[in-house]
């Protein structure tokens, strides 16, 4: 096994653990007693921790699973890793996120998560991909449209900025993660019952 392997097997485990850091749940749980699985939509991200608890706890819990995407690949850049190092790195931190290892593998939605993934690997299109989430969010009023909406033109963004098939394959796969976490926001969005942000 050479160095180089070495580094990304273990950047690669370093970048889940950190992925499954339950902010949401921790900092809730530390400002107010509430556990946000256990109300509103009973998610752990920010929308669902200002529902329950507040702007505070929700702007600690926004910063928190952002700097969860944007600090495992800036490691992987400190090590000069290949781009598709970096891209692995980044994609394991989201699945901490989405399967977190400290609270049995029941996790969130991802979309702040991945957003600083993108910061740190595509600043461009994660400045796009907000423009167009907060677009959605403010004609639609659910953040779960505005959140389809940026992940949904993910891919074709990093055809139009970023056309390398690796990087694609990249913001394909992302994308198709945050629309399955979202399925159930799909459908009470079809039926009429999805809740306000």
């Amino acid at each position: 096994m050479t160095g180089t392997t070495s580094r990304l097997i273990i950047l690669t485990i370093v970048a889940y653990a950190i992925g499954s850091i339950p902010f949401g749940v921790w900092i809730s749980r530390a400002m107010s007693g509430i556990d946000p699985r256990q109300a509103g939509s009973r998610n752990m991200g920010a929308t669902n921790v200002l529902r329950v608890v507040g702007k505070g706890p929700a702007m600690l819990t926004l910063a928190g699973d952002i700097l969860k995407g944007i600090f495992p690949v800036w490691l992987a850049q400190l090590f000069r890793m290949e781009q598709q190092s970096i891209f692995l790195v980044g994609f394991s931190a989201i699945l901490g996120h989405l399967f977190p290892v400290f609270i049995m593998f029941k996790g969130g939605k991802g979309v702040a998560v991945s957003f600083g993934v993108f910061l740190g690997v595509a600043p461009k299109i994660a400045f796009i991909s907000f423009i167009i989430w907060l677009c959605g969010v403010t004609m639609g009023r659910y953040s779960s449209i505005g959140a389809l909406a940026a992940f949904g033109a993910l891919p074709f963004l990093a055809l139009l900025f970023k056309p390398t098939p690796a990087f694609v394959l990249f913001s394909l796969m992302v994308s198709v993660l945050v629309y399955f976490r979202h399925k159930e926001n799909i459908f009470r969005l079809v039926r009429g019952e999805e809740k306000p942000s």
